[in-house]
């Protein structure tokens, strides 16, 4: 099996990437380099990602995203192989610039073009984190989407549920604007409700009454609400310790739930493959520590691995699309210049895509 040394461009959201990727073969990759460019800042104001504005950053930092990764590197473009790149599924705008990036690098040095679905990047991530073989459970849990997927190979992907509606994210950051904290609303609430105590509020626990695998959080969100605006009624207003409590509370209903809902996964995933080798976590909701901890003491129950790959590599970032870029091209598979960029790809082709678009982009 030759070395490939893959560039990976990235654009789908709010993060703008570009990362080159070595592999000798199997599930061994050596990370050359992994550029990531935020923009935090540009959507501060907004209390979430302003799509043009996205679209804007990205045209003006793909370019110096991709010099700098080459130059960290230490590779001229001539000595990659292929250009590999999100073409979606995400806000179209940033995986259009992404598109056409890797369109004229790929036209400009006569390599080959690899369209990445960016669920799949996540979904690979624990390959060449962790060498983890197939199959194993994924919970792709971040601002955009969640969904269990159960990962056969590399092009077959078994969803066996997700969000109806809000991404668990999605969630946080509505939360977190609700009760005045900042963005992005994950970290935010996670800080605040150290100081809080997570029983206070008997907030819901949606869908677990119902049988299956599938989520919800709007009606989650709608409760921290109605639960905020009784405490202002009746008090004047928030004390930072309601604030806190609110925070915790909400937390643990959203960890209730997705631990909850993993484990009829597990047992989905089981009945179909009795050899899973692990279940593992990707997205920037892996990095809250009460979902992990509640998830690895899951897994543990169940006598699987479980594998978070480390943050960096949890969130939006261009090694996760280069790693799927060359599990792609190993099979054979490439692309042309008709590669199209698009807003929705479910990874899983035999189901009706869910459905719904959140401010981080369209579900899949």
């Amino acid at each position: 099996m030759p070395t490939l040394t893959i560039l990976g461009l990235e654009s789908s959201c709010d993060d703008t990437a570009a990362a080159v990727l070595r592999s000798p073969g199997g599930t061994t990759a050596e990370i050359l380099s992994s550029v990531v460019y935020g923009q935090t800042d540009l959507h501060a104001a907004y209390g979430g990602v302003v799509p043009e504005i996205a679209a804007r950053a990205h045209v003006e930092k793909l370019d110096i995203a991709v010099e700098r990764a080459l130059d960290e590197a230490d590779v001229a473009l001539a000595q990659i192989d292929a250009i590999a790149v999100t073409a979606g599924p995400g806000l179209i705008g940033g995986v259009l610039s992404g598109v056409m990036m890797a369109k004229g690098l790929a036209l400009g040095s006569g390599k080959p073009l690899v369209g990445v679905n960016h669920l799949s990047g996540h979904a690979l991530t624990p390959r060449f984190t962790d060498q983890l073989p197939f199959p194993y459970l994924m919970l792709l849990v971040s601002g955009g989407h969640c969904q269990f997927l159960l990962v056969q190979d590399a092009q077959t992907y078994h969803r066996l549920g997700g969000t109806i509606d809000d991404a668990p994210g999605e969630a946080f950051d509505k939360a977190a604007k609700l009760l005045g904290l900042p963005q992005p609303g994950g970290p935010a609430v996670q800080n605040c409700a150290v100081q809080g105590n997570p029983n206070t509020f008997k907030l819901p626990r949606p869908l677990l009454d119902r049988p299956g695998c599938d989520l919800s959080f709007s009606g989650l969100k709608t409760a921290l609400a109605r639960t905020r605006d009784s405490l202002a009624d009746t008090q004047g207003g928030l004390t930072e310790q309601n604030r806190a409590d609110l925070c915790a509370s909400f937390q643990a209903a959203v960890a209730d739930v997705l631990t909850e809902k993993s484990k009829r996964a597990l047992a989905a995933a089981k009945d179909i493959a009795p050899n899973l080798t692990g279940f593992a976590v990707a997205g920037g909701v892996a990095a809250n520590t009460v979902l992990r901890q509640n998830l690895l003491t899951l897994a543990q129950e169940s006598r699987l691995p479980f594998i978070a790959p480390p943050l960096k590599f949890c969130t939006d970032n261009a090694a996760m699309i280069a790693w799927a870029g060359i599990e792609k091209l190993r099979s054979g598979q490439t692309d042309d210049m008709n590669l199209s960029a698009r807003p929705r790809w479910p990874l899983d082709q035999r189901q009706s895509p869910m459905l719904g678009s959140g401010k981080k982009g369209a579900k899949a």
